[in-house]
């Protein structure tokens, strides 16, 4: 007897508009012993203040600069960042195979709190609103700089991630060209638009609502998802109900409901597996081109590496890296899980 294809047991993929991307889903692989590797869990101390720790208040960076003694959110230029504003400008172009160029760009990192134990599902809602409003100002300040096309700001949580601080801190560059995720975002965004005159993200948000099947949760004016094109077994994103193209164009009330998504995330990440939950996310926004961008909306997004446990890592390898991205796990079903993480 002939089998009925079944999209929670079969292999299948996924197209990814925003990319233009698919990935392989293969679910039945779920259902397999692990017998692969496993990361030991590092406990670390907590504690408010590390006097060896180049992010406390107070204590001097390795670039030789003093923290101030400071109170909520603090940035600094990065003492050794990979983007500097101060190099000559210059280019060569020698046939189809060998062109390069000079990037000029700004690297900052933001420190969310003063406390050195205290990551974002930490921190109180009031506390990461501060960190939102200072990623606006720091949108502003730095799209601000003639040069500057484009400020991606992102957080890398945990060591697995390599972080090389503990302090709690999130990290900006801002650089002459639009990277190439962001890039391809906005070629399909703006394909996208000029066919349905409306936004992507936007359009793609209310089809999710209607369907209940990835969404984790929300509140006035975002919505915390799992995609359904994730890559990541336990991948998210954070898009709006309305258009909003970057973070200049929200209100202090749509920030606060920035902060309230991604506190009500990290704080299921943490609870998933009993750990603080390791990830990259970042934000992806209109650029500072000058030019409008009304094929853009804002939305961040997550990448944590965990898959069955806090000590089972999911490894890009093999067809990953040689084909293209495979995950095990249904977003419908890491969705499900999140959901019950309260």
């Amino acid at each position: 007897m002939s089998q009925v294809f079944n999209f929670e047991d079969h292999s299948h993929r996924r197209y990814n508009p925003f990319l233009g991307s698919y990935v392989q889903v293969s679910p039945h692989r779920s259902k397999r012993p692990w017998q692969g590797q496993q990361e030991s869990i590092i406990a670390q101390e907590q504690i408010s203040y590390d006097p060896e720790c180049f992010l406390c208040a107070g204590n001097r960076r390795v670039g030789g600069e003093l923290n101030p003694d400071y109170q909520d959110t603090f940035v600094f230029t990065n003492d050794f960042g990979a983007l500097t504003a101060d190099i000559p400008i210059g280019s060569f172009d020698e046939g189809e195979f060998f062109k390069a160029k000079s990037e000029r760009g700004v690297c900052k990192v933001i420190c969310f709190s003063p406390d050195h134990s205290r990551t974002i599902p930490n921190l109180s809602l009031e506390q990461v609103t501060a960190v939102v409003k200072t990623w606006k100002k720091e949108y502003e300040i730095l799209g601000s700089i003639d040069y500057i096309n484009y400020v991606q700001i992102f957080e890398n949580k945990g060591e697995v991630m390599g972080c090389s601080n503990p302090h709690p801190h999130g990290q900006i560059w801002a650089q002459e060209s639009i990277p190439d995720e962001p890039f391809k975002k906005q070629l399909n965004f703006k394909k996208y638009h000029e066919i349905h005159q409306t936004s992507m993200v936007v359009d793609y948000v209310h089809a999710e609502i209607i369907k209940q099947k990835r969404i984790i949760d929300e509140n006035d004016t975002f919505v915390i998802l799992v995609p359904f094109w994730a890559v990541w077994p336990f991948e998210a994103m954070i898009a709006p109900k309305v258009h909003l193209p970057n973070l200049s164009a929200m209100s202090d009330n749509q920030l606060k409901d920035l902060a309230d998504a991604y506190s009500k995330l990290t704080k299921r990440y943490d609870r998933l597996f009993d750990v603080s939950f390791p990830y990259s996310a970042g934000l992806h926004q209109a650029p500072t081109d000058g030019l409008e961008h009304t094929e853009w909306d804002i939305h961040m997004v997550f990448y944590p590496p965990l898959l069955r446990s806090a000590t089972v890592k999911k490894f890009m390898v093999g067809y990953e890296m040689l084909a293209n991205p495979q995950r095990d796990l249904t977003a419908e079903k890491a969705a499900a899980v999140l959901r019950d993480c309260v």
